[in-house]
């Protein structure tokens, strides 16, 4: 079996709803974007895919970048050979470039296992077929609306609730305050900060969620502020999250491990590089008794490929779903979905498993790569 074919198909997803989620990553208005399906043939017919893009980040040159640098490296080649394909594609890799190099190395592993006839979780070695979801809010208006949204999901069965907050640290933690009073003392919050605080800033508010008994602090200050986090670590007792950024491969882990500058390890398929990535780091978490908490994905195909990942390592403990739906869910016909006890389930079907809708992608066709 040799790959015989890599194509692109680029379509519009239109009619996106405003949203926000950080200090500066917002849209203003409703908007459409491109989407691509990254499809990955070989000589006997079978396919591997994956979905570029997302609902806040434009597709721009990457499908054109997957016709032009990478199906020369990858046409002719042996599609199992994921891990020198992977090696092959990530060398001197870095930014953006992470996301087109984490579509293809999607695609092969949905390819390799529809070729073996089991799901992708399967062929990684499945640890378990179901685990935890938690909501993750945008970022809103009103402090009000996040205690409203936490109490509504913990009523229908949800296990936890991450707070994405507007990054002025007292309303902050006025937010948080209020969350926790909503839900009670036991439920599970999280504050996600993106990387908005100057360090004292963070440490103020870090000490306030760490009274409000938050289950973690994520990303309260620049990404590659090293030295900040080790100073937060020592001085607090709630764990931290980083390493979310920068958008490179397993290596770039290393120093945050070795300088204690953060509790968890973090990332997924399309800032990282594919499953062949975020396995390996959740390997190397797993060493340090760490866990590896997986981001969301960025678009629906993506999010399955991220399930798959969390069906197969012990280390992680919640699938996320960032909201509201309608910005994040699009282009399957029938998307992940939370049950009455908050869990969400492995898929079965070899690959992926998901089913894509090739028809509302063909309607929205724009190019075809």
């Amino acid at each position: 079996m040799r790959i015989s074919d890599v194509k692109v198909t680029v379509w519009e997803w239109q009619d996106i709803p405003p949203t926000r989620y950080t200090l500066r990553v917002k849209s203003s208005g409703t908007r459409s974007t491109h989407m691509g399906l990254v499809r990955i043939i070989t000589d006997d017919g079978l396919e591997g895919h994956a979905f570029l893009g997302s609902a806040l980040s434009p597709l721009g040159n990457d499908a054109q970048l997957i016709i032009d640098r990478y199906k020369p490296v990858l046409l002719g080649q042996d599609p199992l050979a994921r891990e020198r394909l992977w090696q092959t594609m990530s060398r001197w890799a870095m930014g953006s470039v992470m996301r087109v190099i984490g579509a293809i190395d999607v695609a092969l592993w949905d390819l390799a296992a529809k070729a073996a006839g089991i799901p992708v979780h399967r062929l990684m070695g499945t640890f378990r077929d179901s685990a935890p979801a938690y909501a993750s809010s945008a970022v809103f208006e009103h402090p009000e609306e996040y205690a409203e949204e936490a109490l509504r999901y913990k009523e229908a069965g949800w296990t936890a609730y991450k707070i994405h907050p507007p990054a002025i640290p007292e309303l902050d933690i006025r937010i948080c305050r209020m969350v926790r009073e909503a839900v009670g003392e036991e439920y599970r919050i999280m504050l996600d900060s993106t990387w908005s605080y100057d360090y004292p800033a963070a440490l103020r508010v870090g000490r306030a969620v760490e009274e409000l008994n938050f289950y973690w602090y994520e990303d309260p200050l620049a990404y590659d502020d090293l030295y900040g986090y080790v100073k937060l670590k020592q001085v607090l007792g709630i764990p931290l999250m980083a390493t979310e950024m920068p958008s490179t491969g397993p290596t770039s882990y290393a120093p945050w491990i070795l300088q204690g500058a953060t509790d968890y390890l973090r990332g997924d398929v399309a800032i990282k590089g594919g499953l062949t990535s975020c396995l390996k780091t959740a390997h190397l978490a797993e060493a340090f008794q760490m866990n590896y908490e997986v981001h969301h994905g960025g678009n629906s195909l993506n999010n399955v490929a991220n399930l798959h990942l969390i069906m197969a390592i012990p280390n992680c403990e919640y699938f996320e779903v960032l909201l509201p739906d309608e910005v994040q869910k699009h282009g399957l016909v029938q998307d992940i979905e939370v049950d009455a006890n908050g869990l969400v389930h492995a898929h079965q079907e070899p690959g992926l498993g998901a089913q894509i809708d090739f028809d509302l992608i063909e309607r929205n066709k724009v190019a075809e790569l």
